[in-house]
């Protein structure tokens, strides 16, 4: 979502509780879904609101009562929530075993191959953001955007490419610190459809704590310190996200001095830490320490080069003309060529940006030939937008769209 004012000083998390009152969810031998995802759902939020006293936490539900999937994702789209966390339980049916942790966040379904799941929730980011239209003075504030022009998805486009990065960031903390506090399996993260994320208009995930189907694991979570294991592994998780991100995404329109100063959290005492690779060096936030669990094992990085740089356009008529490219999407690893989910699109580029690897076509410092790739990708590819270099780095695209029209 928009950063909607500058003197924001709190940042607003929503918990999910999922499933509730008629609708039990999966069923075990000894509990119901509903009951668990309550149970760890609150045990996380009062450990928010113990530590971090300047986050407001938003329940969708703190008693056993049956919401709406939409209204959940309404509830936190008026609330301007910051992040956005649903918690689950999974199962299986009668006769398989699994066991572990999942988080998912929004993307391509590996089940389908849908985007509809992209499209709708770019459409609930215009919606929810259109707010800036009523500004006073919003043509000034954000230098001069037109709603009318080519360029008007751009803004939208971009806010929902971050919340989707965001959500993978958030994703690969809760695999790393939940598994670590509980000892659950790490079963990865995840992309999908799913319906609770692309009605919500900030960065989320939905947590799959484990598997109700399976006897051990459902004793687990039934267990007396489990409730105090998920919520610690949770609370870090979301501590380590938090000192990256301040608050709700400014737009590449806001006035650069417009734009609060980033927050820190104050350290929690007698604790320790231990930092993701991909995270860049900063102020450290302390977790709470879980003592007696399983460390899981470092997964090897891919080495690439620091940055990637864009490939000359050949068009370029000098050396510092703007270069347009079509994004088609964002990956924490690294892709092959010919990867499936580049849908058939040949002479694919990359580069790195906080930790994802992203990947473009075409190359040209002609906007109007970039536009046009973009609309023949969409496609194939509907959540592709337009983003520029300039000097080998990555610069404001509505920046960069004026430059190319006042050498016109």
């Amino acid at each position: 979502m928009i950063a909607q004012a500058a003197g924001k000083n709190s940042f607003t998390l929503v918990i999910d509780a999922g499933h509730g009152g008629h609708d039990t969810g999966a069923v075990g031998a000894v509990s119901k879904e509903k009951n668990l995802t309550l149970k760890f759902a609150l045990a996380f939020g009062r450990m928010v609101e113990q530590n971090c006293p300047d986050v407001k936490v938003v329940y969708t539900r703190k008693t056993d009562k049956f919401v709406e999937l939409y209204r959940r994702a309404e509830i936190a789209n008026q609330a301007k929530a910051d992040l956005f966390i649903s918690v689950h339980i999974n199962a299986l049916p009668k006769g398989r075993v699994a066991r572990g942790f999942q988080t998912y966040t929004l993307g391509s379904s590996k089940r389908t191959g849908k985007q509809t799941g992209v499209l709708q929730n770019l459409e609930v980011a215009k919606r929810e953001n259109s707010v800036i239209f009523m500004e006073k003075d919003y043509q000034q504030t954000y230098h001069g955007y037109d709603p009318n022009s080519p360029e008007s998805d751009i803004m939208f486009e971009f806010i929902q490419d971050k919340n989707m990065e965001n959500s993978v960031e958030l994703a690969k903390y809760m695999q790393r610190y939940v598994c670590q506090a509980t000892g659950r399996q790490d079963m990865g993260a995840q992309q999908d459809n799913l319906a609770v994320l692309r009605l919500s208009s900030m960065p989320g995930a939905l947590l799959e704590l484990g598997f109700i189907s399976t006897r051990d694991e459902e004793e687990f979570m039934n267990s007396a310190r489990a409730e105090t294991l998920y919520a610690t592994g949770m609370f870090n998780a979301f501590l380590n996200y938090r000192k990256r991100h301040g608050g709700n995404i400014t737009i590449p329109y806001k006035k650069i001095e417009e734009a609060e100063p980033e927050r820190r959290l104050a350290p929690l005492p007698d604790a320790q830490v231990e930092e993701p690779q991909e995270q860049v060096a900063e102020a450290r936030v302390e977790p709470v320490e879980v003592r007696q669990v399983n460390e899981p094992k470092p997964v090897a990085k891919a080495e690439v080069p620091a940055k990637a740089e864009p490939k000359p356009a050949a068009a370029a008529a000098s050396n510092d003309a703007p270069v347009f490219k079509v994004q088609i999407l964002s990956s924490s690893s690294k892709l092959k060529a010919g990867d499936a989910r580049f849908k058939g699109l040949t002479d694919v580029d990359s580069y790195r940006d906080g930790g994802m690897y992203k990947y473009t076509v075409g190359a040209s410092t002609d906007y109007n030939e970039i536009y046009r790739l973009r609309k023949q990708v969409a496609a194939t590819i509907p959540e592709a937008f337009i983003i520029a270099f300039k000097g080998g780095q990555r610069v404001d695209v509505n920046a960069a769209i004026r430059e190319f029209k006042s050498k016109k």
